[in-house]
């Protein structure tokens, strides 16, 4: 492309325009031609009244003979003969043209045959006197200034050229006007396209250009361009605050240090290095945002140690697998690694000590295990992973500073009260946490409530199974090795110092008496029966602790809640919520009357004794 377009040891390219065809437009026709430059084509459509006013103006300016172009027809103008032979009269019009003007075409001409989209010389032209005219305005304004990769590869060419810097002698196409707003502009915009640009065969993310006239850029946006094509980005090194690469490299190295290439061994200015190094390469001192999403990246190579300054970081849709090199960048709060390739987040924390936000979605992730330790973390994207376990939220459900989760599209996600579960893992703060974008509602946060309810009642039952079975085997020892003595004794039912032996029936009423003996040696009462406590409390059985919380949610739920004193709000509104969970009535034995009515006088001072010792 270079080598076509400026031509070999700087010779104008040669330039060539024919006239491939015709189509009938409603009552008119236009004819198709087709403009060389090199190896660059375009195509331009004209009717015969544009090639008409073209040649008059040419008359008047360039002084042109007036008989060159082929005259006018009233009658059979659009007859296939007449098309045909003006066809080829144009096409030897436009050639006697181009050899008149063998270097630059006039303004006129130029824009007929599109040389100020297409040509170097017409764009360069056309360009600096847009900065004639605008130049300033823009400049002062401090709005972002879009170029084609094509006017870049034009100006480079100009340049590499050292041709006169006003060929045509119009002093508004100085090339002087473009090098005068490059050196105080501050926002670039260099935008490419995916494929041939405009009616072209021209390839713009194949054409090198040069940015090191650029002095005084903050922010640069490049898209659809060759990244190891572009020359002089590294000078605006000492200014460069916000820089976006997109569509463009195949690496981080190839933007961020392009000068890698030509040594072996390379160290970021500042550091030491135990190895021989061959280069030492300034740093990107200035720049804190740096986007390069949508590229083809695999890695993120060690090249980020120039950017030490970063504190936001965008490589989304590209092709990372593995977070790496990332404990360079101290400053970095915000990070997009979504639609890569990840797999694992094994370590991660070590590498991520500072980040706030952080970005996860579309990737191919299953666990969370390495996001345990990020607790500066606010933000958090794991929308379209593979995460089907809730139990993996709990990895993230103990950072203290986490608000924003989205879990979505998910295979979790389709669990039945999939947000009332999720929310639950983060305990006290399920208040706090914003799940998918949706702000947590008080039906949510009750339900929740009543998950960690029911949640604390399993632990308890677990810890008291293994209480009982610890005691039932200390009980089996002790009747083991007593068993001579007891067969020795002579038992009499009417001794008021040993219990009657009691039956299975017996036994459970028993357990209800021991409840209200209890409840009234705590309130002040002396019970008149010891016999039937020691009794109860002999049974290494967990039933006498089972049917206390039975009856306690059972009067709870049937007594007003004004009866209930403030202080033990809190205990009855987990009760209650308890009581209403179906799940949770299937495991508790109910209450009977009897019950309820030996400890109804006494519940209320023993709320706060009972919710402490039964609901820690």
């Amino acid at each position: 492309m270079e080598a076509a377009a400026g031509g070999e040891d700087g010779e104008e390219p040669p330039r060539e325009a024919r006239v491939l065809g015709s189509e009938l437009v409603e009552t008119y026709t236009v004819y198709i031609i087709q403009v060389s430059v090199g190896s660059h084509q375009w195509t331009v459509k004209h009717r015969y009244s544009d090639f008409h006013d073209l040649h008059e103006k040419l008359v008047s300016e360039k002084k042109i003979d007036k008989n060159l172009l082929p005259p006018k027809k009233i009658i059979g103008k659009n007859s296939k003969s007449l098309v045909e032979k003006r066809q080829k009269e144009l096409e030897v019009y436009l050639q006697t043209l181009l050899a008149k003007f063998p270097v630059t075409a006039p303004k006129v001409l130029s824009h007929f045959l599109h040389f100020d989209l297409y040509e170097i010389n017409g764009i360069t032209a056309a360009l600096a006197e847009e900065l004639f005219h605008k130049g300033e305005q823009l400049l002062m304004a401090g709005e972002v200034f879009t170029i084609r990769p094509l006017q870049l590869y034009a100006v480079t060419q100009q340049l590499l050229q050292g041709k006169p810097s006003c060929a045509n002698g119009d002093a508004k196409t100085d090339l002087g006007h473009i090098l005068d707003f490059t050196c105080r502009l501050k926002y670039l915009k260099v935008s490419g396209t995916g494929g041939p640009f405009g009616t072209s065969n021209i390839q713009e993310h194949l054409l090198p250009f040069d940015l090191s006239i650029f002095k005084s850029l903050h922010q640069i946006e490049i898209s659809h361009c060759g990244g190891k094509l572009i020359k002089g980005l590294t000078s605006s090194k000492h200014a460069l605050a916000t820089m976006s690469v997109r569509f463009s490299a195949m690496s981080m190295k190839e933007i961020l240090v392009p000068e890698a290439s030509e040594f072996d061994q390379w160290e970021p200015e500042g550091e030491t290095s135990s190895c021989p190094v061959t280069a030492v390469i300034p740093t990107w001192r200035t720049l804190t945002t740096l986007d390069m999403s949508h590229n083809n990246i695999s890695q993120i190579d060690d090249s980020v140690k120039l950017i030490p300054k970063i504190e936001f970081l965008d490589l989304s849709h590209n092709g990372v697998s593995l977070v790496e090199n990332l404990q360079h960048l101290y400053n970095l709060v915000h990070l997009d690694l979504s639609y890569n390739k990840l797999t694992s987040l094994e370590g991660v924390h070590t590498k991520l000590g500072n980040i706030k936000t952080l970005n996860l979605a579309g990737n191919q992730l299953e666990r969370l295990c390495g996001l345990n330790k990020l607790y500066s973390l606010v933000n958090l994207d794991l929308s379209n992973n593979k995460i089907e376990q809730i139990d993996e939220v709990k990895n993230i459900g103990n950072l203290p500073c986490l608000e924003k989760v989205v879990l979505s599209s998910n295979p979790l996600s389709i669990i039945p009260d999939y947000r009332t579960k999720v929310l639950a893992q983060f305990g006290d703060r399920a208040s706090e946490v914003c799940l998918d974008n949706i702000v947590t509602t008080e039906k949510e946060l009750d339900t929740v409530e009543v998950l960690k309810a029911i949640q604390k009642a399993k632990e308890v039952k677990y810890k008291l199974s293994n209480s009982d079975k610890k005691i039932s085997e200390d009980y089996r020892l002790t009747a083991a090795s007593s068993k001579s003595n007891c067969s020795s004794l002579t038992v009499r039912p009417s001794s008021p110092s040993l219990p009657r032996p009691v039956s299975s029936s017996q036994e459970i009423i028993c357990e209800e008496t021991v409840l209200a003996s209890s409840l009234l040696q705590s309130s002040g009462s002396t019970p008149t029966d010891h016999t039937v406590p020691q009794r109860c409390f002999e049974i290494p059985d967990s039933r006498c602790k089972n049917q206390v919380i039975s009856i306690l949610l059972f009067i709870l739920w049937h007594l007003p809640l004004y009866w209930i004193q403030a202080k033990s709000m809190e205990v009855v509104i987990i009760c209650v919520r308890i009581i209403q969970r179906k799940n949770a009535v299937r495991c508790l034995t109910p209450a009977t009357p009897s019950s309820c009515l030996l400890i109804v006088c006494h519940i209320l001072p023993q709320m706060k004794i009972l919710s402490s010792t039964f609901l820690p």
